[in-house]
């Protein structure tokens, strides 16, 4: 049963507060994903003392329903579940087309672990142990990217991207794009006509040098050709990569 968290007195724990002038997070519903009592007691308390309701699930089945029934602004998912893991209920989630951003909370610190996990449809992670204003930050940079994205599509020749859905239409096929193949076409599209390089497109779309493969974008694009098409980016050899404003 997922437990809603209303009350301050009634969350125990002792996890350091945010200094008060330190700035918070502005969000009236959270979906807390943690099995660990202690944690999760801790964090409800620091969110509540923010003026935000949580729905705190202890594991997997109880985090899917509570994602289905309740609307939530943000999602805060630990990945170490004792039913399913966390990485299964995002995958199910994100096929689901259950667009709330989510922030998933790691103890995996590799690079191929964090970059899995966005490739399946996260909008951020965090990793254990962490401090409450990086959290808040993380939390306050995904919900302004979905804000902007929730106002518009984006349109050039024969690709529309659905910047709150996360899904791309290209010659009558629309698809949910994992994070990173997203971004990498977004990032295109926004320069229609433009050649844009390797350097640029892993600036925009990689958080950390330490995720960048040697072939990293190239790799991503293979991906969008094979779902979509071979015509849906052009290669022009030693610059970059480009989207055309007409194709024909």
């Amino acid at each position: 049963m997922v437990m809603v968290w209303s009350e301050r007195s009634a969350i125990p724990g002792s996890l350091d507060q945010p200094a008060k002038n330190q700035v918070g997070i502005d969000v009236k519903r959270i979906l807390l994903v943690e099995d660990d009592p202690m944690i999760g007691r801790s964090l409800t308390r620091a969110l509540h003392e923010q003026g935000t309701l949580v729905d705190w699930a202890l594991d997997a089945r109880e985090a899917i329903e509570a994602w289905r029934t309740q609307r939530h602004e943000v999602v805060l998912l630990d990945l170490g579940l004792p039913d399913l893991s966390g990485v299964e209920v995002l995958r199910n989630a994100r096929e689901e087309n259950m667009a709330t951003p989510v922030v998933v909370i790691t103890a995996r610190a590799d690079v191929e672990s964090r970059v899995a996990i966005l490739d399946l449809g996260a909008d951020d992670y965090i990793v254990k142990p962490f401090e409450l204003r990086e959290l808040f930050a993380r939390v306050r940079a995904v919900l302004r990217r979905h804000q902007t994205a929730s106002r518009s599509t984006v349109e050039t020749g024969e690709i529309r991207i659905d910047l709150a859905m996360h899904t791309v239409s290209y010659r009558g096929k629309t698809l949910r794009l994992p994070t990173r193949e997203f971004a990498l076409l977004h990032v295109l599209v926004r320069e229609v006509g433009k050649i844009v390089s390797r350097e640029v497109i892993e600036k925009e779309i990689y958080l950390s040098p330490d995720e960048i493969g040697s072939n990293a974008v190239d790799v991503l694009i293979h991906n969008l050709r094979r779902k979509f098409d071979k015509d849906i980016i052009r290669n022009v050899r030693g610059a970059g990569w480009l989207v055309m404003r007409d194709p024909r």
